[in-house]
């Protein structure tokens, strides 16, 4: 029998620990004086933030797009780097929208599943009809809210395919007749990234409305 590598026994063990240090933290959370409710709103707010990043950055990247295939004469390497430094920095705040969505998603499951288990320990039925019909409430808020955030994160990907495209090719076809052949992309890449920032848009208002549900 082949012996398993240590790069899977890694991952197994990985497997198995996270969640319990997920447990953990809230439970270190918690003591520390910060609620599951609480956090889930800090890290809402912190979602919120990441997309209102993410609209500027997005904005910036077009404004440099345009500004290359519009080149006119100049030092046209200069041009590309700036437009090659606009898609990093859109790479990465895409995938800090991801991150904190990810992270929404994990206090809010924590969160439920705490609630859930509490309704079992109420005497008083009123008392617990009223938290279980509270609990829906904030549930559904909560998919509201989830669903615009996935929605705007994913809403990154055709643009940021589109730029990466582009740097990619002119990457080896730095040029202004390369250049030139991109001015047709421009009205593609602006009704894209001018759908990305009104997803975007859109789950920072959920956002503020979860948000202020939650006070």
């Amino acid at each position: 029998m082949n012996p398993i590598p240590p790069s899977l026994l890694l991952l197994a063990l990985f497997a198995l620990i996270l969640p319990a240090c997920s447990s953990v933290y809230y439970e270190a959370m918690e003591g520390l004086g910060l609620p599951k409710r609480d956090l889930l709103v800090k890290r809402v707010t912190k979602a919120r933030d990441a997309q209102e990043d993410t609209v500027e950055q997005f904005q910036s990247a077009l404004e440099q797009f345009s500004t290359l295939v519009n080149f006119q004469g100049g030092e046209l390497e200069s041009v590309y780097n700036k437009l090659n430094a606009e898609f990093e920095r859109s790479e990465a705040r895409a995938a800090a929208v991801r991150e904190r969505n990810d992270e929404v998603e994990s206090v809010a499951k924590a969160l439920f599943r705490e609630w859930e288990n509490e309704l079992k320990q109420y005497t008083n039925s009123s008392l617990r009809n009223s938290s279980a019909q509270q609990l829906s409430q904030t549930r559904a808020r909560y998919e509201d809210l989830m669903r615009a955030m996935r929605r705007a994160e994913k809403s990154t990907a055709p643009v940021l395919s589109t730029f990466r495209d582009h740097v990619l090719f002119l990457k080896h076809n730095l040029n202004a007749r390369a250049i030139g052949s991109l001015r047709n992309e421009l009205r593609s890449v602006e009704l894209n990234t001018t759908s990305l920032i009104r997803e975007m848009q859109a789950s920072i208002a959920e956002a503020d409305r979860f948000i202020r549900s939650m006070e």
